[in-house]
């Protein structure tokens, strides 16, 4: 029975972790206004799965760091209750953030729910030097480098666009709205009223001015170039996230002996996909719309940026939150276009910051319970 609620409480886990986090490797699809939602969030899906499926050959160090080894005695690695409080105390933490739309990491909740569970069973004995070296620094050093990297190489792609003799122009959108006209029928002041088409200067608040570009590359149209560009560099950060989360979530499932890990993995991979699918718009509209407006250029610079260091990470088995790299990559590019809306970015700071002790107390808590009704 205990081994049933530690799968049942992983695939909880990777259904909010799918839920949090699927949709940031395309955000900037949507955010650019490259593509819809439904278009950005299904590619996201099938990009993110296959991602989930290439961990089982390519992420095995993770599963590892994430089983707890390392951190607390190898006895209590075995014990499920531990793996249980572990899997709910991060679940319930993304699924609180998911619900407020704060795109916080699994990663990082992981990490407070280990921590958590570990020091209440374990108290002292638990390796507060290898929570820093392992997991704490690359999630610090992570966005800060994202935010950094983006902004450069954005300038490098800005230069080069020019030399290039591509340019950049915007487009408005005009609203084509129904007007009422009231027209007298007799002199006993009755009157009809007639509604007509009529364009208007107005804006669309929807669609608003959208920047293209203008020119070529190797004799293609440089928009098309750049939107090709875009939706490959999305499948790339999506495919990482796949790649680095999943091992994180199968980890907790060593546990379960007569579970083959490959078994676990695709478990895992599914549930994230449902997450994404059911429940990824507030967090979506969150990184897509609120961080910085952008256009397919500056998206595809983040996205490239993000996929580069994700990708990086999780195969030298450095548990990276996509989220901070994301986010930080997003933030460089809003730095250099001095749009980025520092109020939402202080309000995502905020939510990280409070991300680890709210895991570790849920984790906690789940432990202490169980073991107390064990």
């Amino acid at each position: 029975m205990v081994f049933i609620l530690l799968f049942l409480a992983a695939c909880f886990l990777a259904y909010t972790n799918g839920a949090n986090d699927n949709f940031k490797g395309v955000a900037t699809l949507f955010g650019s206004g490259t593509t819809n939602y439904k278009k950005a969030i299904n590619w996201a899906t099938i990009t993110t799965f296959a991602g989930s499926v290439a961990a089982i050959f390519l992420a095995q160090t993770l599963v590892k760091n994430f089983s707890g080894k390392g951190l607390v005695p190898d006895t209590l690695i075995q014990s499920p209750e531990f793996a249980i409080s572990i899997a709910l105390g991060a679940a319930l933490t993304v699924f609180i953030a998911t619900k407020i739309g704060m795109p916080i990491s699994t990663t990082h909740s992981l990490v407070g729910a280990l921590f958590g569970s570990g020091f209440v069973a374990v108290g002292t004995a638990f390796n507060f030097a290898k929570l820093g070296n392992t997991f704490l620094i690359p999630l610090i050093v992570s966005p800060l480098m994202a935010a950094i990297v983006s902004l450069v190489v954005y300038l490098i792609f800005r230069r080069s666009r020019i030399a290039l003799g591509v340019t950049k122009e915007s487009s408005a959108y005009l609203v084509e709205e129904k007007v009422a006209v009231v027209k007298p029928m007799s002199a006993n002041n009755f009157s009809r009223v007639e509604t007509k088409n009529q364009k208007t200067l107005r804006i669309s608040k929807e669609k608003g001015f959208e920047e293209r570009y203008q020119g070529s590359f190797i004799g293609i149209n440089a928009q098309k170039v750049l939107d090709a560009a875009h939706y490959l560099s999305a499948g790339v950060v999506s495919f990482a996230r796949g790649l680095n989360d999943t091992p994180k979530i199968v980890g907790l499932l060593i546990v379960i002996n007569t579970l083959d890990i490959k078994w676990g993995m695709i478990a895992v991979a599914v549930a994230m996909a449902i997450g994404g699918l059911v429940n990824a718009k507030k967090v979506g509209e969150m990184m897509s719309k609120k961080i910085t407006p952008m256009n397919s250029g500056q998206g595809f610079t983040a996205n490239l940026v993000t996929g580069a260091l994700v990708t990086t990470a999780s195969i030298h088995g450095m548990p990276v939150s996509t989220t901070h790299v994301s986010v930080g990559s997003i933030f460089g590019i809003g730095t250099v276009t001095k749009k980025a809306n520092l109020k939402v970015v202080r309000n995502i700071l905020l939510s990280w910051l409070l991300t680890l002790p709210i895991a570790a107390i849920c984790s906690a808590a789940v432990y202490w319970l169980l073991l107390t009704l064990g």
